[in-house]
């Protein structure tokens, strides 16, 4: 081991308050990152926990323990460029963290007697910070509560943000040449906002649209209404079925324009047909006329 590592000097310039500032609550536990513990010895961070795997019989869980990746992305959250650089490991170098009885170990394994020195250091930067956590523990605790209660309500704030974003979305999207992937989301969405039935108009109706409709709820009803040049096989309506049922396709040449109709209760203009979205520039639009979509629904019935 010692051919391993560099002679361990601990540096001159670092206090007690410098090593109380490297050491973090993880787990209910104070603990060192083992990039923090390998500067402080003057030892490269793989050489260190390569001891502690040689000696692993030592260091039980409440010795030393490997952090999750949503741990360090905490960490890194709350501490900032601190974990920068951190942040980047994978799943399998994540890295390492050792309580106070872990680097006491630690120095015990490297035999050397500055690392021993340097372990005196931290043990005595732990002993301050817990009594400074004990004798200031419930406003720790009152801040943790505040915390938490900001992190509730930016999590609302996002929700609210996020669902005000999307329903603007919703009313009015424009897309143009190339986003297709955009535009089939958009449709999708609107697909799974309805709860009971879908009515489709569309004249240029093919199978794409039967993979889109396969996104609905269960038990939603579809109804299209298309043209005499609707590319859609009768076999193809009758597997759908058996999987995603109910769909059913009327013809009718009333229609020029594309609409979706949710639930008898909102409807959408398609500037495209369904199986052209994002091929062109056009526009997907919520109607907000209430007289409209009734107009809309009356025409279907009489369809029917």
């Amino acid at each position: 081991m010692e051919n391993e590592v560099k002679n361990s000097i601990i540096p001159s310039d670092v206090t007690n308050e410098d090593i109380k500032n490297l050491i973090y609550t993880i787990r209910g536990r104070q603990v060192m990152l083992d990039s923090d513990v390998a500067m402080l010895y003057h030892y490269d961070t793989k050489n260190i926990n390569k001891a502690m795997k040689r000696n692993i019989e030592r260091f039980p869980k409440d010795f030393c323990f490997q952090l999750t990746k949503e741990e360090l992305n905490q960490m890194w959250f709350h501490f900032g460029t601190t974990f920068e650089n951190a942040k980047y490991r994978s799943e399998k170098y994540l890295p390492y963290v050792y309580t106070e009885q872990g680097i006491s170990m630690l120095a015990g394994i490297l035999k050397n007697e500055t690392a021993i020195q340097v372990s005196i250091n931290i043990m005595r930067a732990f002993v301050e910070m817990r009594k400074f956590i004990s004798a200031n523990g419930q406003v720790f605790e009152r801040l943790t509560n505040v915390e938490y209660k900001l992190l509730e309500h930016d999590k609302k704030f996002d929700e609210v943000f996020n669902s005000l974003q999307h329903e603007e979305n919703i009313k009015q999207r424009i897309f143009f040449e190339g986003q297709i992937y955009d535009a089939y989301s958009l449709i999708i969405d609107i697909i799974r906002k309805a709860n009971r039935k879908i009515l489709i108009i569309d004249n240029y109706i093919d199978d794409s649209v039967l993979k889109i409709l396969a996104k609905k709820n269960k038990n939603v009803e579809v109804v299209i209404l298309t043209s005499n040049k609707c590319n859609i096989e009768k076999i193809d309506i009758q597997r759908f079925n058996k999987e995603y049922p109910i769909l059913k396709i009327a013809k009718t040449e009333k229609f020029h324009d594309r609409f979706i109709i949710l639930d008898s209760k909102e409807m959408f203009h398609l500037g495209a047909s369904i199986k052209d979205l994002g091929k062109k520039c056009f526009a997907i639009s919520k109607v907000e006329n209430v007289e409209i979509l009734r107009l809309m629904e009356n025409i279907k019935i009489n369809l029917n």
